[in-house]
């Protein structure tokens, strides 16, 4: 009978492990389309590197991830830029 309970402990343990997402899933907020409400923001290629197009207030940004120290946020700058550069961080409505 022990055994029996010991079997179905480890069968919901390893159903619940399944279920639970990684502890490196992406934060709640991430993956997220925000609003610049900034005059105007640079997009660039790299974090703090060359700019390849400028996004307007109003305008929108997915974000899709965040730098190691959460200064700059990685997606895709919708408006007229249309492509996948990084932005600073805290920009955003």
């Amino acid at each position: 009978m022990r055994t029996l309970r010991l079997a179905a402990a480890v069968t919901a343990l390893t159903a619940a492990a399944t279920l639970t997402p990684a502890a490196s899933a992406a934060p709640v907020d991430a993956q997220t389309v925000r609003q610049v409400c900034a005059r105007d923001l640079y997009v660039r290629a790299t974090a703090a590197g060359v700019v390849i197009g400028t996004l307007y207030y109003g305008e929108n940004f997915d974000v899709q991830r965040y730098s190691p120290s959460g200064q700059w946020v990685f997606g895709h700058a919708y408006g007229n830029v249309h492509q996948d550069g990084w932005v600073q961080n805290g920009w955003f409505c």
